[in-house]
């Protein structure tokens, strides 16, 4: 190359790696700088197979339900339980209680399960101030009888209620057809996961007796053996939860002559229990079913040498983090959906399949393709298996909005080129269509799981019994399928278009069923919606993004708080955060409007993202910005503080015209990758065998 056509050395951020010389590199500026400075240190935290996994941190309930699950085994004072109720002792509110999430009130239910949990491992005295806080807190909240219905269930486990005061999840429930219109298949995925072995824990109903000094007669207000206290009751006689406590009772009653039915049903729901255990890391990988199905064994009788003892252990001794003398537990494992995010944000970098560690990304997630027939398969026939689920392995239960982030990221760093990601990509295409419910929109696990009847139902409240279409996954799906050739014309997004816009708040929001809250909600509409094909005019555009800028605080982040879900005048307020304030800036990119507040507002945005991004290139973040189940379990997706903020950065530095430098490594230098700008070759046109309306 000659000397006088040389270009100046670019550093990136704070890195002093020089860039190889090149020949008219493109513009670059601070906050393509910026971007890639986080790039590299999202780069840095792959793990040697391609793969990203982030941790997910949860509420204290698990280390107490942990402890809970321990003390029924007998191992209540084993190290591991110890360290797990020093955990508990950090995060005790000052009042004495326990939160669904950081700076939040206290809960009743969990409150009552940590001060149980703290009392049976004997950590601290009884007397010990933050015992008598926590106890007159869990009084002061209602005590016992104020828990849901899975806190009951562990306190019958345990001696302190009579299994007569906890609805019954009756086994039988797996005999009843489909037809019928209370069946097991019309409960979403995870209740299924949980009810079944808890189905078995109901019918044998096992208990470790405890001696009376470690029991919790204290948290009782009344009688605690009181079958259906006075408040579980609707005050208006013919409500369908009234029916469904009538029939609990009825069925208890007539429970002890059931006989060779219930020996059928237990069969049935011990083989269903067993079948999902392949190609699974735990029963639907997730943490409340691992606790039952270890409940639903040892009331079987199943010894703790058997294998399929040994392997549900594993699986809860894999969710374990130790650091020092504490022990915390995740809720389920995150690689497929940490990875396909990370995929997504180098794309917004140029990074493509060039690069090797993009290469091994792609091919990890293309090997953790779904080719099972899973639950979804009992509402739809004559798909071929495809897409992807959260965990590791998950085969039974692919979702949809992981198989939309993981198909969007193979296609965008062109990974869906290669033979293998060409087959995956259509495969998934075609199941993702055929799970489009009949409303129009997309729920998470199943299709049309949506009768309402069932949240009456006693044991209906951890608010999860259904799995209805939401407005943030449905958007979701449009953007991967827009990474496809479709168009707002396609009937798949003329249905979904429709669902979205009649879901649109009055304020211009969308609900976020899936992340806090309605900050999530509307980003990710608007994304799907400029994908899609929708411009800024669209009414629903530019009341969406109105109200990103009208939520926005002086100091140019945007926050929303987990209360939001119980307290919708809260809606759009909370404490900033890097994820909050990169969602509401990437929506508003999306809305693509010329108006000088929705500019600006992307401005300000930006720059407060600049502000405090911290050394390594990420972002502090102690929020929960994730949602399990609103207004029951919230998360913490410890990566999203650096996914986000550099999609929103690299975006704006793109559209500045000074975009991070994509690169890909060469003997130690880094180099412009050339990948650019490849056609696509699956269309909607060579997506066969499923039929739109």
């Amino acid at each position: 190359m000659p000397a006088d056509r040389l270009e100046e050395l670019v550093w990136a951020g704070t890195d002093p790696s020089p860039v190889c010389f090149i020949e008219q590199p493109p513009r670059i500026d601070r906050f393509g700088l910026l971007a890639e400075r986080a790039a590299r240190y999202l780069a840095s935290l792959q793990k040697n197979d391609g793969h990203w996994v982030a941790e997910l941190e949860g509420d204290c309930i698990l280390e107490s339900e942990y402890i809970l699950l321990m003390a029924f085994l007998g191992r209540e004072k084993t190290p591991d339980s110890l360290a797990a109720a020093r955990y508990l002792l950090d995060h005790q509110n000052p009042e004495g209680g326990w939160s669904q999430f950081p700076g939040g009130p206290s809960e009743i239910s969990g409150s009552v399960k940590a001060y149980f949990a703290l009392k049976l491992t004997g950590i601290i005295p009884e007397n010990d101030q933050r015992m008598v806080l926590a106890r007159n807190r869990c009084l002061e909240l209602g005590g016992v009888a104020a828990c849901n219905s899975f806190t009951k269930f562990y306190l019958a486990l345990l001696g302190q209620l009579d299994y007569r005061s906890v609805p019954s999840v009756p086994p039988e429930i797996l005999l009843l057809p489909k037809w019928f219109y209370i069946n097991l298949s019309a409960m979403s995925a995870w209740t299924r996961t949980i009810v079944v072995p808890l189905s078995i824990m109901s019918a044998l109903k096992p208990i470790r007796k405890l001696e009376s000094n470690e029991g919790i007669a204290e948290l009782f207000v009344g009688d605690p053996n009181e079958i259906a206290p006075p408040a579980t009751w609707d005050k208006k006689v013919f409500t369908w939860r009234n029916f469904f406590l009538v029939v609990d009772r009825c069925f208890k009653a007539v429970e002890p002559w059931l006989g060779g039915v219930r020996e059928t049903a237990l069969g049935m729901a011990d083989h269903w229990m067993r079948e999902r255990f392949q190609e699974s890391d735990g029963l639907g990988a997730i943490f409340p079913p691992m606790i039952y199905t270890v409940v639903a064994l040892r009331a079987q009788c199943v010894s703790d040498d058997a294998p399929e003892m040994k392997w549900a252990m594993k699986q809860i001794e894999d969710l374990k983090i130790r650091e020092g003398d504490r022990v915390r537990l995740q809720p389920c494992l995150s690689p497929v959906w940490d990875t396909a995010l990370a995929l997504n944000a180098l794309a917004a970098c140029g990074h493509t399949v060039d690069e090797p560690e993009i290469d091994r990304a792609a091919k990890w997630l293309i090997s953790r393709e779904v080719r099972r027939k899973g639950d979804w398969a009992e509402n739809i026939e004559g798909i071929e298996p495809g897409g992807w689920f959260f965990e590791y392995n998950n085969a039974f239960y692919p979702d949809t909005d992981d198989t939309a982030m993981v198909l969007m990221g193979l296609a965008r760093v062109r990974a869906h080129l290669t033979p293998e990601g060409f087959a995956a990509c259509q495969r998934a295409i075609r199941w993702t269509l055929a799970m489009q419910n009949s409303d129009g929109g997309w729920a998470a696990f199943d299709k049309d799981i949506n009768r309402e009847i069932l949240t009456k139902v006693p044991f209906a409240d951890h608010n999860a019994m259904l799995d209805p279409s939401c407005a943030d996954i449905t958007a979701r799906i449009l953007e991967a399928l827009a990474e496809f050739g479709f168009k707002k014309e396609h009937p798949a997004s003329v249905k979904a278009l429709k669902f979205i816009a009649e879901n649109q708040y009055p304020d211009g929001s969308w609900y976020g069923r899936w992340g806090v809250n309605h900050l999530y909600g509307t980003w990710q509409v608007l994304v799907g919606l400029e994908k899609i094909g929708i411009n800024s005019e669209d009414p629903m555009v530019s009341r969406g993004a109105q109200w990103l800028v009208s939520t926005q605080k002086a100091d140019g982040s945007w926050g929303e708080c987990c209360s939001t879900y119980d307290d919708p005048s809260s809606v759009g307020k909370g404490e900033s955060s890097p994820s909050q304030t990169a969602w509401a800036v990437l929506g508003l990119q999306a809305a693509r409007s010329t108006n000088g507040a929705v500019r600006e507002a992307i401005q300000r945005g930006i720059e407060c993202l600049v502000r405090h991004q911290d050394a390594s290139g990420g972002w502090p973040e102690p929020q929960f910005t994730g949602t399990g189940f609103p207004s029951v379990f919230y998360l913490s997706y410890h990566y999203y503080r650096l996914y986000f903020p550099l999609m929103a950065i690299a975006r704006h530095a793109r559209e500045s015209g000074c975009p991070a430098r994509p690169y890909r490594h060469i003997h130690g230098y880094v180099v412009p990758s050339q990948s650019q700008g490849i056609p696509n070759p699956i269309m909607p046109s060579s997506i066969r065998g499923v039929k739109h309306d």
